[in-house]
């Protein structure tokens, strides 16, 4: 686990500096993420998906989900306390 210094700054574990290109000198992206932070590596082309695509794999999920539970598997809660619009309105400032 890294440790914040006191002046902010953190150290990238070598494993995963190498894994993702990361070398002494490249800035990189801090992005907030709801309750977590994303970190993006120097010339990581990901771009966020439209809503259309979000929702496109959201319902690729739910559909998985349903097989799933079709299938006999064991669901631990049915409702979860959040619907699909949830998605796009949570941990963001209005």
């Amino acid at each position: 686990m890294a440790k914040v210094t006191s002046k902010f700054q953190v150290t990238v574990p070598k494993a995963i500096a190498s894994n993702y290109g990361i070398r002494p000198g490249d800035e990189i992206d801090w992005i907030a993420a709801g309750e977590v932070i994303r970190v993006v590596p120097p010339g990581s082309k990901r771009v966020a998906p439209d809503t259309a695509t979000r929702l496109h794999f959201f319902d690729q999920a739910t559909a998985r989900q349903a097989l799933r539970q079709r299938s006999g598997a064991r669901v631990r809660s049915s409702d979860r306390g959040w619907r699909r619009e949830d998605l796009y309105s949570r941990g963001r400032s209005r």
